[in-house]
Protein backbone atom coordinates (compact mmCIF):
# COMPACT_ATOMS: atom_id res chain seq x y z
CA UNK A 1 0.00 0.00 0.00
CA UNK A 2 1.43 3.51 -0.74
CA UNK A 3 -0.93 5.58 1.02
CA UNK A 4 -3.36 4.46 3.98
CA UNK A 5 -5.91 6.20 6.34
CA UNK A 6 -5.57 4.76 9.43
CA UNK A 7 -8.79 5.03 12.04
CA UNK A 8 -7.88 5.34 15.53
CA UNK A 9 -10.37 5.49 18.45
CA UNK A 10 -9.97 8.14 21.05
CA UNK A 11 -9.70 5.33 24.07
CA UNK A 12 -6.63 4.53 22.53
CA UNK A 13 -5.13 7.64 23.61
CA UNK A 14 -6.17 7.14 26.60
CA UNK A 15 -4.59 5.43 29.59
CA UNK A 16 -5.65 2.56 31.93
CA UNK A 17 -6.85 4.45 35.13
CA UNK A 18 -9.17 6.58 33.38
CA UNK A 19 -7.44 9.41 32.37
CA UNK A 20 -7.96 11.42 29.24
CA UNK A 21 -4.26 10.92 27.62
CA UNK A 22 -1.67 8.04 28.39
CA UNK A 23 1.33 10.59 27.08
CA UNK A 24 3.96 7.60 27.02
CA UNK A 25 1.24 5.85 24.62
CA UNK A 26 0.85 8.29 22.22
CA UNK A 27 4.56 9.29 22.14
CA UNK A 28 3.96 5.55 21.02
CA UNK A 29 1.47 5.86 18.35
CA UNK A 30 3.91 8.93 16.96
CA UNK A 31 6.52 6.96 16.55
CA UNK A 32 4.66 4.00 14.95
CA UNK A 33 3.11 6.88 12.49
CA UNK A 34 6.50 8.34 11.80
CA UNK A 35 8.13 4.45 11.14
CA UNK A 36 5.30 3.97 8.35
CA UNK A 37 6.04 6.85 6.95
CA UNK A 38 10.06 6.25 6.90
CA UNK A 39 8.94 3.29 5.21
CA UNK A 40 7.32 5.19 1.87
CA UNK A 41 3.97 5.11 2.75
CA UNK A 42 2.03 8.24 3.34
CA UNK A 43 -0.31 8.28 6.26
CA UNK A 44 -3.40 9.84 6.96
CA UNK A 45 -5.29 9.66 10.56
CA UNK A 46 -8.68 9.96 12.11
CA UNK A 47 -8.92 10.06 15.50
CA UNK A 48 -12.50 9.34 17.46
CA UNK A 49 -13.49 11.02 20.80
CA UNK A 50 -14.50 8.25 23.11
CA UNK A 51 -11.84 8.69 25.89
CA UNK A 52 -13.36 12.58 26.25
CA UNK A 53 -16.96 12.54 25.04
CA UNK A 54 -19.13 10.55 22.68
CA UNK A 55 -22.55 12.17 21.02
CA UNK A 56 -24.16 8.89 22.06
CA UNK A 57 -23.57 9.31 25.86
CA UNK A 58 -25.55 13.12 26.10
CA UNK A 59 -28.40 11.21 28.00
CA UNK A 60 -31.38 13.77 27.24
CA UNK A 61 -29.48 16.31 25.60
CA UNK A 62 -30.27 17.15 22.06
CA UNK A 63 -28.02 14.78 19.83
CA UNK A 64 -27.15 17.71 17.40
CA UNK A 65 -25.43 19.38 20.45
CA UNK A 66 -23.93 16.55 21.98
CA UNK A 67 -22.45 15.50 18.67
CA UNK A 68 -20.87 18.41 17.50
CA UNK A 69 -19.30 18.32 21.27
CA UNK A 70 -18.20 15.04 19.77
CA UNK A 71 -16.61 16.53 16.73
CA UNK A 72 -14.70 19.35 19.33
CA UNK A 73 -13.25 16.53 20.94
CA UNK A 74 -11.75 14.81 17.91
CA UNK A 75 -10.09 17.67 17.34
CA UNK A 76 -8.48 17.91 20.54
CA UNK A 77 -7.23 14.46 20.31
CA UNK A 78 -5.95 15.44 17.25
CA UNK A 79 -4.20 18.38 17.94
CA UNK A 80 -2.34 16.09 20.68
CA UNK A 81 -1.88 13.52 18.25
CA UNK A 82 0.28 16.37 15.93
CA UNK A 83 2.07 17.68 19.04
CA UNK A 84 3.72 14.05 19.92
CA UNK A 85 4.38 13.78 15.97
CA UNK A 86 6.44 16.98 15.68
CA UNK A 87 8.14 16.41 19.08
CA UNK A 88 9.24 13.05 17.66
CA UNK A 89 10.48 15.04 14.73
CA UNK A 90 7.91 13.87 12.10
CA UNK A 91 6.11 16.69 10.19
CA UNK A 92 2.49 16.73 10.53
CA UNK A 93 -0.98 19.40 10.45
CA UNK A 94 -4.51 18.82 11.09
CA UNK A 95 -7.24 19.62 9.10
CA UNK A 96 -10.58 19.91 10.07
CA UNK A 97 -14.09 20.05 8.50
CA UNK A 98 -15.06 23.20 10.22
CA UNK A 99 -12.92 25.77 10.01
CA UNK A 100 -10.93 26.04 13.10
CA UNK A 101 -8.81 28.68 12.44
CA UNK A 102 -5.79 28.93 14.35
CA UNK A 103 -6.39 26.16 15.67
CA UNK A 104 -6.18 23.95 12.25
CA UNK A 105 -6.52 23.81 8.71
CA UNK A 106 -9.90 24.02 6.57
CA UNK A 107 -10.20 20.41 4.80
CA UNK A 108 -9.30 20.60 1.24
CA UNK A 109 -8.88 17.47 -0.27
CA UNK A 110 -6.77 18.04 -3.01
CA UNK A 111 -4.03 19.94 -0.38
CA UNK A 112 -4.29 17.13 2.08
CA UNK A 113 -2.71 15.04 -0.85
CA UNK A 114 -0.21 16.84 -2.00
CA UNK A 115 0.96 17.32 1.74
CA UNK A 116 0.74 13.56 1.96
CA UNK A 117 2.59 13.30 -1.27
CA UNK A 118 5.41 15.41 0.43
CA UNK A 119 5.82 12.91 3.45
CA UNK A 120 3.49 15.22 6.09
CA UNK A 121 1.32 12.62 7.94
CA UNK A 122 -2.39 14.78 7.61
CA UNK A 123 -4.53 14.01 10.69
CA UNK A 124 -8.01 14.88 10.06
CA UNK A 125 -10.58 16.41 12.70
CA UNK A 126 -14.31 17.51 13.31
CA UNK A 127 -15.42 14.26 11.87
CA UNK A 128 -17.72 15.22 8.60
CA UNK A 129 -18.58 18.17 9.93
CA UNK A 130 -22.53 16.84 10.47
CA UNK A 131 -24.23 15.10 13.67
CA UNK A 132 -25.52 11.62 13.45
CA UNK A 133 -22.07 10.18 11.08
CA UNK A 134 -19.31 8.17 13.29
CA UNK A 135 -15.77 8.52 12.54
CA UNK A 136 -15.79 5.31 11.42
CA UNK A 137 -17.72 6.81 8.60
CA UNK A 138 -15.76 9.85 8.54
CA UNK A 139 -12.74 8.08 7.82
CA UNK A 140 -14.03 6.34 5.26
CA UNK A 141 -15.11 8.95 3.04
CA UNK A 142 -11.80 10.73 3.86
CA UNK A 143 -9.73 7.78 2.43
CA UNK A 144 -12.07 7.50 -0.67
CA UNK A 145 -11.57 11.35 -1.23
CA UNK A 146 -7.54 11.16 -1.06
CA UNK A 147 -7.67 8.06 -2.93
CA UNK A 148 -6.16 5.66 0.17
CA UNK A 149 -5.40 2.03 -1.00
CA UNK A 150 -7.23 0.72 2.36
CA UNK A 151 -8.91 2.19 5.41
CA UNK A 152 -6.87 0.52 8.51
CA UNK A 153 -9.62 0.59 11.72
CA UNK A 154 -7.34 -0.16 15.22
CA UNK A 155 -9.70 -1.51 17.76
CA UNK A 156 -9.36 -3.06 21.28
CA UNK A 157 -10.17 -6.77 19.89
CA UNK A 158 -8.26 -9.14 16.93
CA UNK A 159 -10.53 -9.69 14.55
CA UNK A 160 -14.30 -9.18 13.52
CA UNK A 161 -16.35 -12.29 14.85
CA UNK A 162 -19.71 -13.59 14.43
CA UNK A 163 -21.12 -12.31 17.30
CA UNK A 164 -19.28 -10.65 20.09
CA UNK A 165 -16.60 -12.70 21.72
CA UNK A 166 -17.08 -11.14 25.23
CA UNK A 167 -21.11 -12.75 25.58
CA UNK A 168 -21.18 -15.13 23.05
CA UNK A 169 -18.32 -18.46 23.94
CA UNK A 170 -19.19 -19.82 20.59
CA UNK A 171 -18.25 -16.64 18.21
CA UNK A 172 -15.82 -17.58 15.60
CA UNK A 173 -13.01 -15.29 14.27
CA UNK A 174 -13.73 -13.91 10.18
CA UNK A 175 -9.95 -13.59 8.98
CA UNK A 176 -12.21 -12.13 5.81
CA UNK A 177 -15.57 -10.70 5.58
CA UNK A 178 -17.41 -8.71 2.96
CA UNK A 179 -19.20 -5.45 3.47
CA UNK A 180 -22.53 -7.40 2.57
CA UNK A 181 -21.64 -9.89 5.32
CA UNK A 182 -21.60 -7.04 8.50
CA UNK A 183 -24.49 -4.92 6.79
CA UNK A 184 -27.00 -8.49 6.56
CA UNK A 185 -25.64 -9.72 10.00
CA UNK A 186 -25.56 -6.71 12.15
CA UNK A 187 -22.19 -6.52 12.89
CA UNK A 188 -21.15 -3.91 15.25
CA UNK A 189 -17.51 -4.04 14.55
CA UNK A 190 -17.63 -1.45 11.77
CA UNK A 191 -20.40 1.11 12.14
CA UNK A 192 -22.79 0.33 9.50
CA UNK A 193 -23.16 3.37 7.38
CA UNK A 194 -19.10 3.16 6.89
CA UNK A 195 -19.78 0.01 5.49
CA UNK A 196 -22.13 0.81 3.10
CA UNK A 197 -19.89 3.29 1.51
CA UNK A 198 -16.83 1.20 1.79
CA UNK A 199 -18.82 -1.13 -0.17
CA UNK A 200 -20.86 1.85 -2.82
CA UNK A 201 -17.11 3.34 -3.46
CA UNK A 202 -15.11 -0.45 -3.34
CA UNK A 203 -12.96 0.61 -0.55
CA UNK A 204 -10.88 -2.41 1.62
CA UNK A 205 -11.06 -2.12 4.83
CA UNK A 206 -8.47 -4.20 7.53
CA UNK A 207 -9.58 -4.26 10.95
CA UNK A 208 -6.65 -5.16 13.22
CA UNK A 209 -6.30 -5.23 17.05
CA UNK A 210 -4.10 -2.86 18.72
CA UNK A 211 -2.60 -3.86 21.93
CA UNK A 212 1.16 -1.60 21.26
CA UNK A 213 1.37 1.33 19.52
CA UNK A 214 3.85 -0.49 16.79
CA UNK A 215 0.89 -3.05 15.98
CA UNK A 216 -0.20 -0.07 13.45
CA UNK A 217 3.21 -0.43 11.89
CA UNK A 218 2.87 -4.15 11.71
CA UNK A 219 -0.42 -3.47 9.66
CA UNK A 220 0.93 -1.10 7.30
CA UNK A 221 3.10 -3.99 6.50
CA UNK A 222 0.74 -6.39 6.48
CA UNK A 223 2.57 -8.39 9.08
CA UNK A 224 -0.68 -8.24 11.70
CA UNK A 225 -3.53 -10.58 11.91
CA UNK A 226 -6.46 -8.92 11.17
CA UNK A 227 -9.98 -8.65 9.52
CA UNK A 228 -10.00 -7.95 5.74
CA UNK A 229 -12.92 -6.37 5.13
CA UNK A 230 -13.56 -6.38 1.45
CA UNK A 231 -16.27 -4.18 -0.40
CA UNK A 232 -17.95 -7.16 -1.51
Amino acid sequence: MKRVLIKLSGEALGGQNGELYSHPFVDGVAEALGACVRSGVEVAVVVGAGNIWRGRSGGNMDRTTADRMGMLATVINSLCLKDALIRAGFTATVMTAIPMSPFAEAYDAELAKRYLSEGKIVIFGAGLGMPFVSTDTAGAVRAAEIGADAMLMAKNIDYIYTADPRKDPTAKKLPEVSCSYILEKGLAAIDATAAAFCRSVGLPVRMFGMNEPMDIFAAVKGEKPGTVVTPD
